[in-house]
């Protein structure tokens, strides 16, 4: 008992915001054997053995490359040497796409050189490079309003003025013009694009991350620039010159490869309770190592399974999956629903959203499960973590499952620094705070606990809108 109140003063120390809510809100007792396990998890040293490993034995692991196989080699070896049970991989097909060379410069008004990346799915350049007229939009609104055929013959950049949100919302908000930015300027015209990084840092790192194509679009070459380059760009145009931009992007699709999920379990003792699924995504962007996205994630999911799988056997079957090729699509998660859509899962959750600590939790549950999320409440407290008014149901790789009508609960982790690193060579693993990845340990641990052991049948739901 002591050690773990040293640890909850320990993790305190690094995030202030724990000692406001240091005491249990009112409502459901805690299990005294939940509230064990979840102080033991405050000293949990699976999930950054696992972040540490991934991260120095594989590296980055872009979908569908021969990198991502390594990962998942690496994935399957882990569980099973931690215990997991049915260990296995998998697989299904996906297209593939490379990064080839990537340059900027303004050639005038004032000679520049840029620092830029292409997005996932960008089309290329010729190899000579494409040299056009700039025209700078500084918000998508204002690309959107721009007539049809008005770029023609131009490279269009688009600015955004994101900023740190505790929630992550800002992402939503601004990342449009990243998300089909570029699909809206090609129909419009346009020869390329370059947006400004859906970032939240002032550093010369630019963010990488997947655009779409509408059907029937021909994808342009498709870049963002570091904040700092995208200021750069903001500031001569406020000179009012004429702006003429070199561009040069090799990025090609290399038909299709192999990506997979990897999937582990925690046996449970009532098979037609259901199914408890939790996990985050293997791959990564090919920038950096991906140690906050996502390998984190399956580290945190996989070490709170890891406490249940060495206790007394859960109610329900906990299933780890580690899934691939989240960031180029959720080809994983879409496959896993695919496979797996027709067995009956009670629960799904996933961590995707770096390690800085848990902050609040939401639920979606059947009415006759609400008592789940008051035990929530009270044993998740001590942790710092209140319960939301909204309702759960996030992600990319449970959502396909979700969509089903599967319940949910997401664990939020606190974003405001997550989009200073979202993406960019800065992925590494010195960006983990291991106070507070052990706080999602334990937070996950507390959840799994209480859902994989819940005496309560958890029913469809109407899915998150």
């Amino acid at each position: 008992m002591k050690h773990a109140t040293l640890a909850l003063l320990a993790l305190a120390g690094s995030t202030p915001a724990l000692a406001q809510h240091a005491r249990p809100a009112a409502g459901a007792a805690v299990d005294p054997a939940v509230a064990k396990m979840r102080d033991a998890a405050l000293s949990d040293d699976v999930a950054y053995d696992i972040v540490e490993g991934l991260t120095t034995e594989v590296g980055q692991r872009l979908a569908a490359t021969e990198a991502e196989a390594r990962a998942r080699s690496w994935a399957v070896a882990k569980l099973k040497a931690l215990g997991f049970r049915n260990v296995h991989i998998e697989t299904y097909r996906m297209p593939v796409w490379l990064r080839g060379e990537e340059m900027a410069e303004v050639v005038a008004p004032f000679p520049q050189k840029l620092k830029l990346v292409a997005l996932g799915n960008s089309g290329a350049t010729p190899a000579a490079g494409l040299t056009a007229p700039l025209v700078v939009f500084k918000t998508y609104g204002e690309l959107e309003a721009a007539p049809a055929g008005s770029l023609a013959g131009r490279i269009i950049y688009v600015g955004n003025a994101m900023e740190p949100t505790q929630d992550g919302s800002s992402y939503g908000s601004y990342g449009v013009a990243r998300f089909v930015g570029p699909a809206v300027a090609a129909s419009k015209g346009a020869l390329a694009i370059v947006i400004r990084s859906v970032g939240t840092d002032h550093h010369r790192n630019p963010h990488t991350g997947v655009t779409d194509w509408s059907a029937g679009t021909t994808p342009i070459p498709a870049a963002a620039l570091s904040v700092s380059d995208a200021a750069l760009i903001e500031r001569i145009a406020a000179r009012g010159k004429p702006i003429t931009l070199k561009l040069t992007l090799t990025p090609h699709f290399a038909g299709t490869g192999e990506s997979g999920n990897v999937i582990a379990e925690v046996p449970g003792s009532d098979a037609k309770a259901g199914v408890v699924l939790v996990g985050g995504h293997l791959d990564s962007w090919d920038l950096a190592t991906g140690a906050i996205d996502d390998a984190s994630g399956v580290a945190i999911t996989a070490a709170a399974a890891k406490r249940l799988l060495d206790g007394p056997k859960p109610r329900r079957t906990i299933r780890v999956v580690w899934f691939g090729a989240e960031e180029p699509g959720g080809f994983g998660g879409k496959e896993y629903a695919r496979v797996h859509g027709g067995e009956r899962h009670a629960l799904a959750a996933e961590s995707d959203f770096g390690a800085d600590r848990v902050w609040r939790f939401e639920t979606n549950l059947p009415a006759t499960a609400a008592a789940i999320g008051d035990r929530l409440a009270s044993a998740l407290a001590p942790l710092g973590i209140t319960r939301g008014t909204g309702v759960g149901g996030d992600g990319t790789d449970v959502g396909p499952t979700l969509a089903l009508g599967v319940p949910a609960i997401d664990l939020n982790q606190d974003g405001t620094r997550y989009f200073d690193t979202h993406h960019t060579p800065d992925d590494t693993l010195d960006r983990i705070d291991p106070a507070q990845l052990r706080q999602n340990v334990a937070a996950w641990t507390t959840m799994l606990a209480i859902a994989a052991n819940a005496p309560e049948e958890l029913g469809p739901v109407t899915p998150r809108k």
